[in-house]
C-alpha cells in the first residue's frame, strides 16, 4: 500500500487514462450501430447480430480478465504491467473500429469489435484495481474514485459536445466526428497511460497466497457485504438504466423537444461532474453508504415529479437534469469507493488478494443492470404499443412509468439494501489492522 497521502496531482495522474477510456464509450454503444449501417452501408440485422456477439464475448472475458490480473504478474506490476500491455492494443482497436474504410465488411466490424472488447476489459478492470489497492484508508479510497469516475464522466462530455460541435459549424457527417474521437483516443489513451504508471507506484500486495477455485468461490460466497453491495448495485444500476435507455424518447415525444436532447444529455452529465467531489466531502462527514443513501433518496423525490411535465416543460425538466445528475455524482464514486473496503472482507478471511476478480464481478454487474435496462424499456413500450413518432397516450403513460416510476421502485430497494451497511469506517479499519497483522 501507499504510505503517504495521495495528493491532487497525483490523484489526476491516475485517473487521467479515464478520459480516453470514457470518449470511446459512448460512440461505442451509442453511433457506432448506425453508423455501420447507414454510412458503411451494412444491413441493420447483420450490424446488431455481430455487435451481439462481440457483447457476449464481452460478458464472458470480465471473470476471465479477472482471474488472470490476479494471478499472473506481467513486467511492470500486476496491475500496472496489465494495463500498459492493454491499453496500446486498446487504442489501436478503437481507431480502426471507430474510423473504417468505407468498403469494411463484416469480418471487419467483427474483429476489431472483439479486439476492442477484450482489450478494454483487459485495460479497465486493471485499472480500476490498481485504484483500489492504491491505499487502505477509508476516505482516501473515495478521493480516489472521485478522480477517475470524475474523468470518465468529463470524457462522456466530450464525446457529446464533438458531434454537437462539429454540427453547430456545419460538418453534419457523422464519420468526421467519429474519425475526431478516433485520433483523441488512440493519442491520449497510451500517453495517459504511459504517465500514471511512470508516476503511480505499483501497489504492494498485502499476501502473496493462492487458492484453489473452489476455495476462492467459498469465500466469495461468504464474503456478505460484497454480495449485500453487489445486489443493491444491480438494483441502482437498473433504475439508472431504464432513463439513460430511455432519455431521447423522453425528450422528443414527452416533452416534444427533440432539439434539446443534446443540451439536456450535456447539463445532466456535467452536474454528475460538479456534484462528485461534493459527495465525497459529505462522505468524508457522515460514511460513504449513508451519503449514498441519502443521494438516492433525492434522486427519487426528484424522479417523482417527472410525470406532472407534459409537453413544452423545458424548464422543469431542465431542473430535474440538474437535480438527478448532481445525484449521479455519488452513484459514479461512492459504490466504487465502497467496493474497495469489501475486498478488504475476501483478503482478511482469504489471505489472497483478488481485486481484479471483485473488480470483473462488478463489471459484469454494471453490463447486466444495463442488458436488463433495455430489455424491459423496449418490451413493455411494444406491449403498449408506443410508436417513436406517434402521439398516443397509452404508450407515452407507460413511458412516463418506465423513465421515472419503476427507478423509484428500484432504487428504494437498494436504499433499503444500504442504509445500514455493516461495513462503515470503524469496521474498515478493523479490517486493515487484521490484514496488516497478517501480511
Amino acid at each position: 500500500m501507499v504510505a503517504k497521502p495521495l495528493g491532487l496531482a497525483t490523484l489526476l495522474v491516475y485517473g487521467a487514462p479515464a478520459l480516453p477510456l470514457a470518449v470511446l464509450t459512448l460512440p461505442l454503444y451509442v453511433y457506432l450501430p448506425t453508423f455501420y449501417a447507414e454510412t458503411i452501408g451494412m444491413p441493420l440485422a447483420l450490424v446488431g447480430n455481430l455487435l451481439l456477439v462481440v457483447r457476449l464475448v464481452d460478458a464472458v472475458s470480465d471473470p476471465v480478465v479477472g482471474v488472470l490480473a490476479d494471478r499472473v504478474t506481467p513486467p511492470g506490476g500486476r496491475r500496472r504491467g496489465w494495463f500498459i500491455l492493454a491499453s496500446f492494443p486498446t487504442a489501436l482497436a478503437a481507431f480502426m473500429l471507430l474510423s473504417p474504410p468505407l468498403d469494411a465488411g463484416p469480418a471487419y466490424l467483427l474483429g476489431w469489435g472483439l479486439a476492442l472488447s477484450f482489450g478494454y476489459t483487459a485495460s479497465i478492470i486493471p485499472y480500476a484495481a490498481w485504484g483500489a489497492e492504491l491505499s487502505g484508508d477509508y476516505h482516501a479510497r473515495s478521493r480516489i474514485a472521485a478522480a477517475r469516475e470524475g474523468l470518465v464522466v468529463a470524457g462522456t462530455l466530450i464525446a457529446i459536445a464533438v458531434p454537437a460541435a462539429l454540427t453547430a459549424q456545419g460538418f453534419a457527417d457523422q464519420r468526421t466526428a467519429l474519425k475526431l474521437l478516433a485520433w483523441f483516443v488512440l493519442i491520449f489513451l497510451p500517453c495517459l497511460a504511459v504517465l500514471a504508471i511512470r508516476i503511480i507506484p505499483e501497489p504492494r500486495p498485502d499476501s502473496a497466497r493462492k487458492m484453489s477455485f473452489r476455495e476462492g468461490l467459498s469465500h466469495l460466497r461468504a464474503n456478505r457485504p460484497f454480495l449485500r453491495l453487489l445486489t443493491a448495485f444491480v438494483l441502482n444500476g437498473f433504475a439508472n438504466g431504464l432513463p439513460a435507455t430511455l432519455f431521447l424518447f423522453f425528450v422528443a415525444r414527452a416533452l416534444e423537444a427533440p432539439d434539446m436532447q443534446g443540451p439536456f444529455l450535456f447539463v445532466y452529465f456535467l452536474c454528475g461532474v460538479a456534484g462528485v467531489p461534493v459527495w465525497v466531502s459529505i462522505a468524508g462527514k457522515y460514511g460513504k453508504h449513508r451519503t449514498w443513501s441519502v443521494a438516492m433518496v433525492g434522486a427519487c423525490a426528484v424522479f417523482a415529479c417527472v410525470p406532472l411535465l407534459g409537453p413544452g416543460d423545458l424548464a422543469g425538466f431542465g431542473v430535474i437534469c440538474v437535480l438527478t445528475g448532481f445525484a449521479l455524482g455519488a452513484d459514479l464514486v461512492l459504490p466504487a469507493s465502497i467496493q474497495a473496503d469489501v475486498i478488504d472482507v475476501d483478503t482478511a478471511s482469504s489471505g489472497a488478494r483478488r481485486a481484479g476478480l471483485y473488480f470483473a464481478l462488478w463489471g459484469l454487474a454494471t453490463k447486466l443492470s444495463l442488458a436488463l435496462a433495455v430489455g424491459l424499456a423496449f418490451s413493455l413500450l411494444e406491449f403498449a404499443d408506443f410508436d417513436a413518432r406517434g402521439n398516443d397516450r397509452t404508450g407515452l403513460s407507460m413511458l412516463t412509468a418506465l423513465y421515472a416510476l419503476l427507478p423509484v421502485g428500484l432504487k428504494a430497494a437498494a436504499i433499503a439494501l444500504m442504509w445500514r451497511f455493516p461495513l462503515d469506517e470503524t469496521a474498515q479499519k478493523d479490517l486493515r489492522r487484521r490484514i496488516a497483522s497478517s501480511a
